[in-house]
């Protein structure tokens, strides 16, 4: 008894030397409380990548190339859900606390990219679904039932986002901030990331197209600011210039590479939309991007011929594809070139010059801005030409000068020539860009038939989350409600009304 009596005597000091709190007992001692805000940022940068010949089918949903076999997928249009951009939201909310702790100031380039980060993410999610959780966001548990904004309201703020962004940023410059490290895209350059960001607000501009006489919006005068004061607004100015991300042989290898070649490299061929357009066109960039048809080589015809390169039609049902395919009677993605190697042929755009020439070019077709669109339509054409490496100027001349490329004017055939340059621009880069830009303005027109399913729709959405519908139920039915009346894919979103 005695022994026991010490025992609790010898605890209870123990304890009281310690004068450590219920709450101090919790911490874990080997789980890090706090992050370099260089490594959090790198995560970010990550998390931002859309990958060529990606495996969420943005490239096959946006017809450039097909799926002929079935174990590997098909070409149907039955989506369901996609997924939230908060965890890495929550990411972008640390990496500000931990720079403010570095730098003893909000302003510090991680935070002008904080923001930056913040419309990219708000915006690539009202995107998928249309309204979305966005003011009331981020509050941990404080909010776990966050109410939706409208997407209106998504797009608002996010524009005056990327306006303190761009101003955040200039200060940092003009300071001569280098505190950015882990920049995975462009090396550290704040002067680089402001061009970045200027140049994708012009993309989310072009996005709002059909309310771009929307007040709230200013969708116009938002435009010409950016076009007409270069020096606040600076923008990219080449291809040398574009956001990419890069492959390399070993932790991070190119999708299509010699170690998959053996499985995929023939369940795969090219769609009509994209290699049907370019061969129609005498497009160069159609000796590129794919090998002839070995039917059309049969026939006679050679590798220099535009008329034995075949897509098939996305419509098209999949056990006459895979006959068909199998058969030789469609092209295939380019073996040597798209095979290689692991670190890929290319990187991968994100962010790009070609589609800033297109989206300039557009605004001007449509009237917000003054400016020569055939000029900006040609430095689109050739900024993508060049990323393949053609950049000979008599071919470059010769094709622009072609009946179906010579610009039209500003006028609807002008607009549809652009947007069909700047789809065929988005070949394998920019993730959904391509597709979104079609379903705002109807080009290319996309096949569609008992292969793409969904009763020969293109959709429109994604569905919600299933976690909104369990745990933000009356949230989640009150937007869905008020925008659709049922979460449905083929429903048009406030953007393209």
């Amino acid at each position: 008894m005695k022994n026991l009596k010490y025992l609790f005597i010898l605890t209870v000091l123990a304890f009281a030397g310690c004068e450590k709190s219920f709450e101090d007992l919790q911490i874990n001692p080997n789980q890090p409380t706090s992050a370099p805000p260089s490594l959090i940022f790198q995560g970010i940068l990550n998390d931002m990548a859309e990958s060529c010949w990606n495996d969420n089918g943005a490239m096959r949903y946006s017809q450039f190339h097909l799926c002929n076999y079935n174990y590997y997928g098909n070409n149907e249009y039955n989506w369901t859900t996609s997924g939230f951009d908060f965890y890495t939201l929550n990411n972008v909310k640390q990496m500000e606390i931990e720079a403010e702790k570095l730098a003893g100031t909000t302003t510090n380039p991680y935070a002008a990219l904080g923001k930056f980060f913040k419309a990219y993410f708000s915006i690539r999610m009202s995107l998928r679904f249309g309204d979305i959780p966005f003011s009331e966001s981020l509050q941990g548990l404080e909010n776990t039932t966050p109410a939706y904004d409208s997407q209106k309201d998504v797009f608002v703020a996010s524009l005056n986002l990327l306006e303190e962004a761009n101003d955040l940023l200039a200060t940092s410059i003009e300071k001569a901030d280098n505190s950015l490290q882990g920049d995975i895209y462009m090396g550290n350059d704040l002067v680089r990331w402001q061009k970045i960001i200027n140049t994708y607000k012009l993309r989310v501009l072009i996005h709002l197209s059909k309310h771009a006489d929307d007040s709230d919006l200013n969708v116009k005068g938002r435009f010409a600011d950016v076009l007409n004061n270069p020096s606040k607004y600076p923008v990219l100015e080449s291809i040398d210039e574009n956001m990419v991300y890069t492959y390399n042989s070993s932790t991070n290898t190119y999708p299509t590479n010699p170690g998959n070649k053996g499985f995929d490299s023939g369940r795969y061929n090219m769609s009509d939309t994209y290699l049907g357009t370019l061969a129609r066109m005498e497009d160069p960039r159609t000796f590129i991007v794919a090998d002839p048809a070995p039917a059309k080589l049969a026939q006679g015809f050679t590798e220099n011929d535009f008329e034995a390169y075949v897509g098939a039609p996305a419509g098209e049902g999949l056990d006459d594809m895979t006959f068909k395919m199998g058969n030789g009677e469609y092209s295939a993605i380019d073996q040597a070139r798209y095979y290689s190697t692991f670190s890929g042929p290319e990187p991968c755009i994100q962010i790009g010059y070609a589609e800033l020439c297109f989206n300039i070019a557009e605004a001007i077709n449509r009237g917000w801005v003054s400016g020569d669109a055939g000029d900006w339509y040609e430095k689109g054409i050739t900024a993508s030409m060049n990323f393949y490496g053609i950049t000979d100027a008599a071919i470059l001349t010769a094709y622009l000068q072609r009946t179906p490329v010579a610009y039209a004017g500003d006028n609807a055939n002008g607009l549809e020539q652009i947007l069909t340059q700047k789809y065929l621009a988005f070949f394998q880069n920019s993730g959904w860009e391509a597709f979104y830009n079609q379903r705002r303005t109807g080009i290319p027109a996309f096949h569609v038939g008992p292969g793409t399913g969904n009763g020969e729709r293109i959709p429109k959405r994604f569905q919600y989350p299933v976690s909104e519908r369990t745990t933000n139920t009356t949230n989640y039915d009150a937007a869905v409600t008020r925008q659709f009346g049922t979460d449905d894919i083929n429903a048009d979103m406030w953007l393209i009304q």
